[in-house]
């Protein structure tokens, strides 16, 4: 039986994709099913017209992970793209709202700490939560019934 190696650890060796320094590979299609115009990036892409391609229709991701976008500039509800083919939209997306991507970017994997805030309101108003533990799994049990509605990453991914 081998030993798995902690994330710490991996991140000493730099070994594995993803973490800060590690190597980021992923190629989009204009197309479903990895068809017509492609583009291979190893780096973030803000709006994918740079690349002369009108939208993406199918990813594959070579190393990562990397964090897609439905609007120019990292905006929209994000994607998070694991190592793997995405044949289509909905492969990557579960919103029957967004069937877009157009901007992506590499997830730096910055720090095996982490911690957030959750606010009760926009603005990062209100009762605040602060998260540092590995699992959350109710917020119901730390007093923070209501809802979330923003977040600070303090340190982490």
């Amino acid at each position: 039986m081998t030993e798995q190696q902690s994330p710490p650890e991996q991140m000493a060796t730099g070994e594995g994709a993803g973490e800060r320094g590690g190597n980021y590979k992923i190629t989009i299609y204009e197309l479903e099913n990895f068809q017509g115009k492609k583009c291979e990036l190893t780096e973030e892409l803000p709006n994918i017209t740079e690349k002369e391609m009108e939208k993406v229709g199918s990813i594959q991701v070579e190393s990562g992970p990397w964090l897609g976008f439905e609007r120019q500039g990292y905006a929209g509800e994000q994607f998070v793209l694991e190592k793997g083919d995405y044949p289509r939209w909905d492969s990557w997306s579960n919103s029957h709202m967004s069937d877009s991507l157009m901007s992506i970017r590499p997830l730096q994997i910055d720090s095996p700490d982490h911690k957030i805030h959750l606010f009760e309101n926009a603005g990062y108003t209100g009762r605040k939560m602060e998260i540092v533990d590995d699992d959350v799994p109710s917020l119901w049990a730390h007093g923070f019934q209501d809802r979330v509605a923003s977040v600070k990453a303090l340190n982490g991914t």
